[in-house]
C-alpha cells in the first residue's frame, strides 16, 4: 500500500551548532529552541543570528533594538480572523486558511522584521519546492501550482489591515508594504494551463442537450440568470413572483470545500445584495416545471427529494453532459462567464453585463465578458481580406504585363518569313 509522501524538509543540520538547520536554496539559518515544552523557530540571514538568538532566547520574544518592536505576522493573523472573519463568507475564509498555509514559515517574524529581503527569501524558497522533482512526482496533475500570487495578495490584504486596525496603528504607522511588483515575477514556477471559461451560446446548447432533466433546467437557469451555481441551487420558492414576472437571487448555497456536500444556505448572495430578474419565457419554462416537483416540505426550487444538491453531484453532472458534448470546457462557472458575454454582445456594453451579473466593478464586468477572442478573430480575418485583396491586385497587374508582353512578342509566320527574306538580301 502507497503511503502519502510527506513534504522534504529543504533544511540541514549544521555541524557543531545544535538546533540549528541551512535551508539547501536560500542558505537562510533557521533556529530552534524548546522551551517547557513549547518550540520556536525562527529564520535568519546568518549562523551568527542564528547562534545569538538561540543562545538567548528564553522563550519570550525579544526586541530588536534598531526598531521598535511590532506585532509578529501570527498575532496579525490570529486578530484579524477575530474581528475581521465575521464579515466574510465561509468560503472565503476557508481559502484565505489555506492561502496563508505558506505563510507559516516566517509567521513568528514580527511585522516590522518582514522586509522585502525576507520576502524574497520566501518566494525563493517555495519556487524551489514547487519545482522540485519531489512536488512533480506527487502533484495534481493539471493542478499543479503556477506561481504565488494568491499568497502575496493574502499578506497584502492582511498588512492592509494591520495598518487600519486601530491597536496596531501607532506601530504600523512608520511600517511599508514589503511586497514589491518583483516578488510576483519571482514567484512564477510555470504558465498557467489554458481554461476556456466563455462557452458560447451554441455550446451551451449543445451542453443542455447531454444533461438528465433536473440538471438541465438547473444549467439552463443559471445561464440564463447569468448566476452562480450556489445562487441558482440555493434558490427558494418565495423568491419566485410568477404573477409578477420577476425572480429574485437571494439565498445561496455554502458548500464544503474539500468533500463539496452541502453545509447551510447563506441568507444573501456574494455580494450581499440580492438582484431581481426579470423572468423570461425560457425561465418561466423551468419554473414551471420544477414547480411540477416541488417538495411540500421543502422550499428549493432544485433538489433531490427535498434536500439541496451537492457540488460534487452537480460538478459530475456539468463535467460528463461537456464530454459527452465533445467540448473542451470543465467546470460550473463557465455558465456565468457565458451569459456575461453574451449580454455584451447582445446588450453592446458594460452596463447590460451589470445588469444580468450584479457586478459592483466595471473591471470585473470586463473580465467576465471581454470578447478578446472575438475581435482579434474578427481584426485577424480582416487582415487576411487585405493580404487577399493586395495579392489579388498584385497577380491581376502581373497578369495584364505579361498578356501585353506576349502581344508585342508575337511575330507570324508570313511576316518572319518576309523579314527573314529581306535581311538575306541586304546581307
Amino acid at each position: 500500500m502507497n503511503k502519502t509522501k510527506k513534504r522534504p524538509n529543504m533544511y540541514v543540520p549544521v555541524s557543531n551548532n545544535t538546533g540549528i538547520f541551512k535551508h539547501k536554496v536560500t542558505g537562510n539559518y533557521q533556529a530552534n529552541r524548546t522551551i517547557q515544552g513549547k518550540t520556536t523557530r525562527m529564520t535568519f540571514e546568518s549562523l551568527r543570528q542564528a547562534k545569538n538568538w538561540r543562545a538567548t532566547f528564553n522563550g519570550v520574544a525579544k526586541a530588536d533594538n534598531s526598531k521598535p518592536q511590532s506585532a509578529t505576522l501570527k498575532e496579525v493573523w490570529e486578530e484579524m480572523q477575530r474581528c475581521h472573519f465575521i464579515h466574510l463568507r465561509p468560503s472565503t475564509i476557508a481559502i484565505w486558511h489555506r492561502r496563508y498555509e505558506l505563510w507559516k514559515s516566517i509567521e513568528n517574524y514580527s511585522m516590522n522584521e518582514i522586509t522585502p529581503s525576507k520576502v524574497t527569501s520566501w518566494v525563493t524558497e517555495q519556487v524551489e519546492f514547487y519545482k522540485s522533482d519531489f512536488y512533480e512526482q506527487n502533484s495534481r496533475g493539471r493542478a499543479k501550482r503556477c506561481n504565488l500570487d494568491n499568497e502575496l495578495n493574502l499578506f497584502t490584504t492582511i498588512y492592509n489591515w494591520y495598518r487600519e486596525h486601530e491597536p496596531f496603528e501607532e506601530e504600523a504607522q512608520h511600517l511599508l508594504n514589503p511586497i514589491r511588483k518583483k516578488h510576483k515575477k519571482l514567484g512564477f514556477i510555470r504558465a498557467k494551463p489554458v481554461k476556456k471559461l466563455k462557452i458560447s451560446l451554441e455550446d451551451c446548447l449543445k451542453f443542455f442537450k447531454h444533461l438528465d432533466p433536473l440538471y438541465r433546467d438547473l444549467a439552463m437557469f443559471q445561464y440564463y440568470t447569468a448566476s452562480r451555481i450556489g445562487e441558482t441551487a440555493g434558490l427558494q420558492w418565495n423568491r419566485v413572483e410568477l404573477d409578477n414576472g420577476l425572480v429574485t437571487i437571494m439565498e445561496t448555497c455554502y458548500w464544503d470545500m474539500s468533500k463539496k456536500t452541502f453545509v447551510s444556505l447563506n441568507p444573501f448572495p456574494k455580494g450581499r445584495t440580492p438582484r431581481e430578474m426579470y423572468i423570461t419565457p425560457e425561465l418561466k419554462d423551468i419554473l414551471l416545471r420544477r414547480l411540477n416537483h416541488k417538495d411540500n416540505d421543502s422550499n428549493y426550487v432544485f433538489h433531490t427529494q427535498g434536500k439541496p444538491l451537492n457540488y460534487c453531484t452537480i460538478q459530475s453532472n456539468y463535467n460528463k453532459a461537456l464530454r459527452r458534448a465533445k467540448l473542451k470546457h470543465t467546470g460550473t462557472h463557465i455558465l456565468r462567464h457565458g451569459m456575461a458575454k453574451l449580454a455584451r454582445r447582445v446588450g453592446g456594453g458594460l452596463d447590460a453585463v451589470i445588469s444580468m451579473t450584479g457586478h459592483k466593478d466595471f473591471k470585473l464586468a470586463d473580465h467576465y465578458s471581454s470578447l478578446d477572442d472575438e475581435f482579434q478573430k474578427e481584426v485577424a480575418m480582416k487582415i487576411s481580406d487585405e493580404i487577399q485583396r493586395v495579392k489579388q491586385e498584385l497577380d491581376d497587374d502581373d497578369s495584364s504585363v505579361f498578356s501585353q508582353s506576349e502581344v508585342q512578342n508575337v511575330i507570324y509566320l508570313n511576316d518572319f518569313r518576309t523579314n527573314r527574306g529581306n535581311q538575306m538580301v541586304i546581307d
